[in-house]
């Protein structure tokens, strides 16, 4: 007997600290695993440490990760803004929008806002532990800010290329967007277990980024190609709009939302498995208890 209650009281102090160490209560322990409320894409705040979040764009993640704590917002919204503004802004340029003919204006943009404050959210996305995220934003946050660099006169870069011919320059340029294809065809490969939104946002922008890249390479007596340019500005823009998408998708909850964003998950996914195998359990039940 006295083993007995030796081993209940173990146990049950064993449950008191775990419960303590978790931060939930016996009715949070019971509940059912992550409820995205039939939206992955939904941005619901919880404390649970033993829910996993299923990859979706709001939070900038593409794979099973632990929710940031609440005490800090969510930065990705912040980040997503800043790439979609400035990305939107040049990409009008790119493609002749209202015949103008350079991209000085987006020099405040990609110093500041497509700059700056993406930088910014790609640090408090490592301070949220998001590997991705904090790669991602930071690196886009840097991409914006070297942008602004090479056409600023003060650093001298193009008229230095440009001494002697506009090939240095243009060649210079093009090498550097094929690094970044390069880069954004990494974090693509990590998008092919998210959703369908997220997966287009990277890839959209791959092809922009190659595109403008074989623009610059290939030019054509002396400056870019119109035509590859072009191309790149449209994927460009659809790369914007993708970037807003997700973006309002963790920034729209039942909070200050009529409505959820509607999102696809591939047929792969672990959400998507999922769905099919309730269906598949709801259609045995059915068939027993008929």
């Amino acid at each position: 007997m006295a083993d007995t209650t030796a081993t209940t009281g173990a146990t049950n102090n064993s449950t008191t600290s775990g419960n303590d160490h978790a931060g939930v209560t016996d009715a949070t322990k019971e509940r059912k695993p992550y409820d995205y409320g039939g939206n992955p894409l939904a941005h619901v705040a919880t404390n649970d440490p033993d829910l996993r979040l299923r990859a979706f764009g709001g939070e900038f993640q593409p794979g099973l990760h632990r929710p940031a704590p609440r005490k800090l917002a969510n930065p990705a919204p912040l980040g997503l803004s800043g790439f979609a503004l400035t990305t939107f802004v040049l990409s009008c340029i790119n493609l002749g929008t209202r015949d103008i003919g350079e991209p000085n204006l987006v020099v405040a943009s990609a110093y500041g806002y497509g700059g700056l404050v993406q930088l910014l959210a790609g640090m408090w996305e490592m301070a949220v532990g998001n590997t991705f995220g904090a790669t991602a934003l930071s690196s886009y946050g840097g991409f914006w800010i070297t942008f602004g660099i090479v056409l600023t006169p003060g650093f001298a870069i193009v008229e230095t290329l440009e001494e002697t011919s506009p090939f240095p320059f243009l060649d210079s340029f093009g090498l550097l967007l094929m690094g970044w294809f390069i880069f954004t065809f990494l974090l693509l490969i990590c998008t092919l277990r998210s959703t369908v939104a997220f997966f287009l946002l990277f890839f959209t922008l791959d092809l922009a980024f190659l595109l403008l890249g074989i623009g610059y390479l290939q030019n054509d007596g002396g400056a870019p190609h119109t035509g590859c340019i072009r191309a790149g500005g449209a994927f460009g823009i659809l790369a914007a709009f993708l970037a807003w998408y997700n973006a309002l998708a963790g920034l729209a909850d039942s909070s200050n939302s009529f409505f959820v964003v509607p999102v696809a998950h591939f047929p792969w996914s672990d959400k998507a498995r999922e769905r099919r195998a309730k269906v598949n359990n709801d259609a045995a039940r059915a068939e027993q208890a008929a």
